[in-house]
């Protein structure tokens, strides 16, 4: 855990839904603040991967996409991209794009940075990579830029009711 994380405990003031949504479903998890550089060219990702002291295979991107005309967050390591085609394949559909930025922020009520599968303004189908089931501990935005949260793959998948495939590629 690095030195910036705090473990859950009691609601804090001005927490976001992420982490209202984790303390209100009971899930364990550690909330890691750090200071988002707005000129760093490291991604959102591997910025916070690198602030929290975590290996960035073990530090997941939410990202918003079109499935058939239909939102879907999938969830991959921030080291590796997504696979559009396999994300249709999992989602049982016959195309993926990523989908337009604003129509993303709207339907999570989360800006693109700290976008966050938890929490998210309405429920979406969601598909977590499944390399996230080798560790014991996963990272995903706490739903602002500069916070992060971890918690076990098990619980990230039951609190976003998601679905695991292979979506993520190099």
């Amino acid at each position: 855990m690095s030195k910036n994380a705090k473990k859950a405990g009691k609601s804090s003031h001005g927490a976001t839904p992420a982490i209202v949504a984790l303390e209100k479903a009971g899930i364990a998890h550690t909330v890691h603040p750090y200071e988002h550089d707005p000129l760093s060219d490291l991604g959102y990702g591997l910025e916070a991967a690198q602030a929290i002291g975590v290996d960035a295979p073990q530090v997941f991107k939410t990202l918003m996409t079109s499935v058939d005309g239909h939102l879907v967050v999938a969830v991959v390591p921030v080291d590796r991209k997504l696979d559009l085609k396999a994300l249709a394949h999992a989602a049982g559909a016959k195309k993926a794009t990523l989908a337009d930025q604003g129509d993303a922020e709207r339907a999570t009520g989360y800006v693109v940075g700290g976008i966050s599968p938890l929490g998210q303004r309405t429920a979406h189908t969601t598909i977590i990579d499944e390399s996230a089931l080798g560790f014991d501990t996963v990272y995903v935005s706490g739903g602002r830029r500069g916070l992060d949260v971890g918690l076990s793959p098990a619980d990230l998948v039951a609190a976003t009711r998601a679905t695991t495939a292979p979506i993520s590629r190099d």
